[in-house]
């Protein structure tokens, strides 16, 4: 059974924006730090954004004023809204929640997201 659960991935063209949702059972969304990673064809995955249960967040410098990642606690779901998109986004976005305890992590399956005209 998926623990998370990614949708909103596509293809936009360069300026254009995206949200990005991943609902997550209960029992992992509350006792964890959310985040968004991606990872671009023969490259590493990394880190894009996280937000820990008190909505602290931390942001990837390539990101930051373009993407705004966000959490509802009462739908066990995060966000990640993506504007003024560039073809270098483009990747695979995957969720990935980091809980305290018992402490393990998760991975989403990922949802694609091309930006190209």
């Amino acid at each position: 059974q998926a623990q998370l659960v990614e949708s909103g991935g596509g293809l936009v063209e360069p300026g254009g924006s995206l949200r990005l949702s991943c609902a997550a059972s209960g029992s992992i969304f509350s006792l964890s730090t959310m985040g968004w990673y991606r990872q671009a064809p023969g490259k590493q995955r990394e880190l894009v954004a996280t937000i820990t249960g008190s909505g602290r967040t931390n942001y990837a410098d390539s990101v930051k004023d373009r993407f705004t990642i966000s959490r509802d606690n009462n739908k066990n779901t995060v966000y990640l809204q993506t504007n003024s998109l560039k073809s270098e986004d483009t990747a695979v976005y995957y969720c990935h929640a980091d809980r305290i305890f018992p402490p393990r992590e998760y991975w989403g399956q990922g949802t694609q997201v091309t930006v190209s005209s």
